[in-house]
């Protein structure tokens, strides 16, 4: 007896525990960068970790993020901790407790560190960590027992549920998800095994962001888990689970009851009296022919509404969207509003010199304030396009669907004869250049905010190229080009007049090349090749530029041409490269405050993306991965692409004519072009 009441506690007690907030699942250090028992870092984390559990109880979402410090760069601490979506306050208090003090365990004196509990993960880091899709770590973990059929089981788990779960986290409107980006699902495999499945994000991430990171970390799971009955893929973004039992809180999760279907509308029948010799049987036969008509006639009104309904809505839709000529059909251009020119005329006061604000390649840009007092940017394109007013609005329509937070966004536009207007969101701070290359001004650009600028860019541009809907490519990415909002963040501006401006081009190649010399890639001046990695050369220059504060168009005339012999400033930065001096190419206004890894890698990064060859510049993804990952794989560059002095145009000048004659490179070697995406 006195065995089996031990037994029960001990039980008890295994089983408390295992359903506690204390199961840990899995922790990361990055070990590369530590700090002293007695330093700031340390001191500023201990603030850190104390500010985040004293708010576990506080957001209704399960997430929060914090930042101590703001002085030396490498002296500031970002955190953050994300309870699981059906985790009550209280349990989320607890996990964030416990999380804050087995991390130090774990990963005591490491800069960068993140754990795993059932019930919650927290994280810290000297880089920000708030708005990131980080997938720089991975982990799977799987039950020991298979289903007896594999390819079916997967099919239905990492398939059809985790697409489902996908769409309604990064949605925030699945079951249980309240803005938390969190969804569950559960569903029957066979008349033994239910499934049980959930999905999260860090809701920090955009609807695209999430998608992306739940598509990548399901797709762990077959190569690690392939037919288990239970597994689970972490990324530091986002977290997957399915099992054969609820491991989650259902009641905490349930789905609201469905409303009570609407009974078919009654309807008066009338019978003629069964014969008198049929007695009951007859009776029986009546009800039985009534119950029947009643049924058809019910039918056949839902067929009815439900037909009626459907014409009405098509009709609807038909009369909303048109065919564009990009390959995409059906787009509604009721997110982008189309503006009277006299309203143009009167928010920019008839286009008044006082009024603007800039002028490019692609027009003339005017401030102006809408009728609800929002401020504007107004560009009238030049006449130059031979575009059509169907193709202009079908353009605008579906570039004004392009958000993120790195993009200035398109409100509207303008047809009035000839004049093609676009109307963008004003952004306060002007452009980058207009920081970066003057003397007093670049002294606003510390370290973390020229950071934040590079991280902003090539965030932007990977949504361009494979997040959204259009796969824009750039074709003019300069500083420029690049806004600055009131708190200094990166938005990548005139993005859709790449797109609406395409003209005389065939696939890959173009006979018209649009963009800034110093700035194109050497296969798009060359030879009219364009794809992602001509925007990657791009960013590569810009990079550099931002780093060193020196102007790519004026770099010969500088005195570090003088004494270097480089007539560019990527052979610049390559030379530095090459002798091991890159640190003194870093601008000297940031008086040596900036993290030497940093500036490192970003030098490393903007090298990568100027190569000649298109092959071996790398994707913006890869960019983003290797900007926010100390151990993502960097291969040595080669030399860049540089261009000759028979060049006759200056890098800095806009180019928007023919190239019939191209200008050579000084490298013998022609530019590869067999692994280009042409868009």
């Amino acid at each position: 007896m006195m065995m089996m009441i031990w037994f029960c506690l001990l039980m008890s007690v295994f089983i408390n525990k295992a359903h506690s907030s204390d199961v840990i699942v899995h922790f990361y250090c990055r070990n590369t960068t530590s700090y002293s028992p007695n330093s700031t870092y340390k001191a500023n984390l201990d603030s850190l970790l104390s500010n985040l559990s004293s708010s576990a109880t506080t957001p209704d979402n399960g997430f929060y993020h914090a930042t101590v410090g703001g002085g030396r760069s490498n002296d500031t601490v970002h955190g953050l901790f994300l309870c699981r979506g059906d985790v009550s306050k209280d349990d989320c208090r607890k996990c964030v407790g416990e999380a804050r003090e087995m991390v130090l365990e774990f990963c005591d004196y490491e800069k960068t560190a993140m754990i795993w509990f059932d019930n919650c993960m927290l994280r810290y880091s000297e880089n920000s960590v708030v708005g990131i899709m980080d997938q720089s770590t991975s982990y799977t973990m799987k039950n020991g027992d298979n289903d007896t059929n594999p390819n079916a089981f997967m099919k239905l788990v990492a398939g059809n549920m985790f697409d489902e779960i996908a769409t309604q986290a990064a949605a925030s409107n699945g079951s249980g998800g309240g803005g938390k980006k969190f969804a569950v699902l559960q569903t029957s495999f066979s008349a033994l095994e239910k499934v049980y499945a959930l999905g999260q994000c860090t809701p920090d991430l955009s609807e695209v962001d999430c998608r992306k990171c739940l598509k990548n970390v399901v797709a762990l799971m077959p190569r690690c888990c392939f037919g288990a009955v239970g597994a689970r893929a972490l990324f530091p973004s986002c977290n997957v689970r399915y099992e054969l039992y609820p491991f989650y809180n259902l009641s905490a999760v349930a789905a609201p009851a469905p409303p009570p279907p609407i009974p078919p509308p009654p309807a008066t029948i009338v019978l003629p009296k069964p014969a008198s010799g049929k007695g009951s049987k007859g009776k029986s036969s009546a009800k039985v022919i009534a119950a029947s008509v009643v049924s058809i006639i019910g039918i056949l009104l839902f067929v009815l509404c439900f037909y009626f309904l459907k014409m009405k809505r098509a009709k609807k839709s038909h009369s909303d969207v048109k065919e564009t000529t990009s390959g995409m059909s059906e787009i509604p251009t009721e997110e982008s509003v189309q503006y009277e020119f006299s309203t143009i005329e009167a928010i920019t006061n008839c286009f008044s010199p006082d009024n603007k604000i800039g002028e490019g390649g692609y027009g003339a840009v005017y401030k102006g304030r809408l009728p609800n007092g929002q401020e504007v940017a107004v560009k009238r394109l030049s006449k130059g396009s031979r575009q059509g007013a169907v193709e202009f609005k079908n353009e605008v329509a579906l570039v004004a669907k392009l958000q993120h937070r790195n993009l200035v966004r398109l409100l509207g536009f303008c047809l009035h004869r000839e004049e093609k207007i676009l109307i963008y969101e004003f952004i306060p701070n002007k452009s980058l250049d207009y920081f970066l290359f003057d003397l007093e001004k670049k002294q606003l650009l510390n370290w973390s905010t020229r950071y934040k600028i590079i991280e902003g860019i090539a965030r932007g541009l990977l949504y361009l190229h494979e997040e959204s809907r259009l796969k824009i490519i750039h074709r003019d990415l300069k500083p420029s080009n690049v806004l600055l909002d009131k708190d200094m963040n990166s938005k990548i501006s005139d993005f859709g007049l790449a797109r609406i401006f395409m003209v005389d081009q065939t696939q890959g190649n173009t006979s018209r090349v649009i963009g800034t010399y110093g700035y194109m890639s050497p296969e798009y001046v060359v030879h009219g090749l364009y794809s992602v990695k001509s925007d990657v050369y791009s960013f590569g220059v810009l990079l550099l530029e931002i780093i060193t504060g020196k102007k790519n168009s004026s770099f010969s005339c500088s005195t570090e041409s003088s004494s270097t012999g480089a007539q560019d400033l990527i052979s610049y930065a390559w030379k530095h490269w090459r002798e091991d001096t890159t640190v003194d190419m870093v601008d000297r206004s940031l008086g040596g405050l900036y993290s030497r890894n940093e500036v490192i890698q970003c030098i490393h990064v903007g090298l990568l993306c100027v190569q000649e060859n298109v092959d071996e510049r790398p994707t913006m993804a890869n960019v983003v991965l290797m900007l926010h990952s100390h151990s993502a794989t960097r291969r040595a560059p080669n030399p860049p692409a540089t261009f000759s002095d028979e060049m006759t145009i200056s890098a800095g000048q806009e180019a928007d004519q023919s190239t019939n004659k191209s200008p050579p490179l000084s490298s013998v070697n022609e530019v590869s072009i067999s692994d280009l995406y042409p868009r």
